[in-house]
């Protein structure tokens, strides 16, 4: 099996782990693999032993690192021998079990080319029995009340320990993995080539999963069928394109839905990654206008040399299983000249902290909120109730260098008059992106959005109802109010990665009356202003006001 994907992350000496922004001093015994005092979802890193890949750990700390957890891990063990955390160490013992035996292979390889002498794999037998009865135990714990990406996942490790091993329950291993595999492609990846739970990170995810998988039985005597592989090679292209077709000029994912960097391989790994497996080579960025519309995943992009909007207006997730879906139905995200200038706020963490909620309501996302309620009903760490559903999205050239955006919404008919949020965007081709939302139905109603800038970023009054949009003191775009209504700066949270929180500057637009209600801004690069004819300015009322939590004396987060 040719080398996967190295995780991400910080070089660790074998004395250390560092997951999720938090670093630790790691002695072996039982109280080591427990943690305790660490989140949930640092525990499952510690258990998953993705850093059997990292080439700075020494291989006899990874040695001692397996022994180690099968001496202190016997079957039952909380976090341990949960099914998600043991098909991921799965996969990563078979890769480290067959680098052993492929280093141990050309160190006893004579110069004729054949082996000479003993061969010594470096394994060990309780390795062997250890990684045989966890395959085991995870055939009768597959997560059928979860399915997603846990189930592919569990699918992927019976592959991976039905092509390891031989025997009875071995082929049974690769049978029911190849099944679930074939089955989740269809279910899983929509036709646009999205992944169905709407994450670009857990996008990434599966990708990597079946490319490792493929990566697998190009390298394995144990027969994986040609049909599966070609059906496999088709979807994977497809997901390919599609990852590239969202991602942001500096090379990186939307953070829309559970998000965030760090936890999947960078797209240009991947990209790699399936060129060495599959021969894919990712397409050179095009200097032109490009549009791109993936209808079934329900993203919409359009970019222009290193500028780039991507919307977000597609389900929220899957029907069964909405547990990584936020409140950013109609939300975007902007970059101007290759850098992120108004962002999704990504995710902190997995736990049901104030950081969570946070991240999942509407005001997190750049989009509008009626009457201080949320688009989709979010609860718990990984539910949702009553949700948005989209009602319309489609993108259009409407000339030779515009392009014009319209979606729509039901999230809010719940609300007394059944309210609609229509959301119109446009852009001109030079360097102007102008945001129309219309609040339809009846009665009276509160209106609000928002727009998050990167912490790197800055407003600055110029004018009445216009802020110059700054980066380290110089001005990068403007952005206006379009009608009559109240303005506030509010201040943020940004989750670039898990465990990492970071203040930002959101602009809020905000009016109240009698529906249809509408709030319209502009965003025009700075560099491109001296072209563009301004809008006629609008009686507005712009106050510099603290977060909406802190208004209502919530802790701040």
């Amino acid at each position: 099996m040719m080398p996967g994907i190295q995780p991400q992350g910080r070089a660790q000496p074998d004395s250390h782990f560092h997951f999720l922004g938090r670093s630790l001093l790691f002695e072996s015994g039982k109280d080591g693999w427990a943690c305790r005092h660490m989140p949930k979802l640092w525990r499952y890193n510690l258990h998953y032993f993705d850093y059997l890949q990292h080439p700075q750990r020494s291989v006899e700390n990874r040695s001692h690192l397996v022994s180690d957890w099968i001496e202190h891990n016997p079957q039952g063990t909380v976090d341990a021998w949960e099914p998600y955390t043991a098909s991921l160490r799965i996969v990563n013992w078979v890769k480290f079990f067959l680098s052993l035996s492929a280093a141990s292979l050309k160190k006893s390889t004579g110069a004729e080319g054949g082996p000479t002498g003993e061969f010594h794999t470096g394994l060990q037998a309780e390795w062997l029995m250890s990684l045989y009865s966890q395959a085991l135990w995870l055939e009768q714990n597959i997560e059928y009340h979860i399915l997603a990406n846990h189930y592919l996942k569990n699918g992927v490790a019976l592959v991976f320990a039905g092509v390891y091993f031989e025997g009875v329950d071995a082929d049974r291993w690769l049978r029911k993995g190849l099944r679930i595999l074939r089955e989740e492609l269809k279910e899983q990846f929509l036709t646009d080539g999205g992944h169905y739970e709407r994450s670009p990170m857990y996008h990434s995810i599966c990708v990597v999963d079946y490319l490792d998988v493929l990566n697998l039985a190009q390298n394995s005597p144990a027969g994986i069928p040609d049909d599966i592989t070609d059906e496999c090679i088709g979807k994977v292209t497809a997901a390919l394109e599609f990852l590239n077709g969202i991602c942001s000029p500096d090379g990186t994912i939307p953070l829309f839905n559970d998000s965030a960097f760090g936890i999947a391989p960078t797209p240009h790994q991947i990209f790699d990654y399936a060129e060495r497996v599959i021969g894919y080579k990712a397409p050179e960025p095009a200097q032109d206008l490009m549009v791109n519309a993936f209808p079934s995943s329900g993203y919409y992009v359009f970019r222009k040399v290193d500028d780039m909007i991507i919307i977000d207006c597609g389900q929220i997730g899957p029907d069964y299983q909405p547990g990584h879906a936020h409140c950013d139905t109609l939300s975007y995200e902007l970059a101007i000249d290759g850098r992120r200038v108004v962002v999704d706020s990504g995710v902190c963490d997995y736990e049901p902290s104030q950081e969570r909620a946070y991240a999942r309501s509407t005001s997190a996302h750049n989009t509008v909120m009626v009457d201080g309620e949320e688009q989709s009903e979010m609860w718990g760490v990984f539910r949702v109730a009553r949700r948005a559903k989209p009602i319309q999205g489609h993108i259009d050239k409407t000339g030779h260098e515009s392009v014009l955006f319209e979606g729509a919404h039901d999230g809010y008919r719940r609300l007394s008059g059944k309210p609609i949020h229509r959301r119109r965007m446009s852009y001109d081709g030079q360097g102007s992106w102008m945001i129309r939302d219309l609040l339809e139905g009846s009665g009276t109603h509160r209106m609000e959005s928002f727009v998050h800038f990167h912490p790197d970023c800055s407003l600055v009054p110029s004018g009445e109802g216009v802020f110059r949009i700054e980066r380290e003191g110089e001005a990068i775009a403007v952005i206006e109010a379009l009608n009559t209504c109240r303005m506030e700066i509010q201040q943020g949270c940004y989750f670039p990665e898990f465990g990492l929180s970071q203040k930002n500057p959101v602009l809020a637009f905000s009016c109240h009356g009698e529906v249809p209600l509408q709030l319209s801004y502009r965003i025009q690069k700075t560099s491109d202003r001296q072209t563009q004819a301004r809008g006629h300015a609008n009686p507005l009322s712009v106050t510099l006001l603290p977060s909406r939590g802190e208004r209502a004396g919530n802790q701040s987060l």
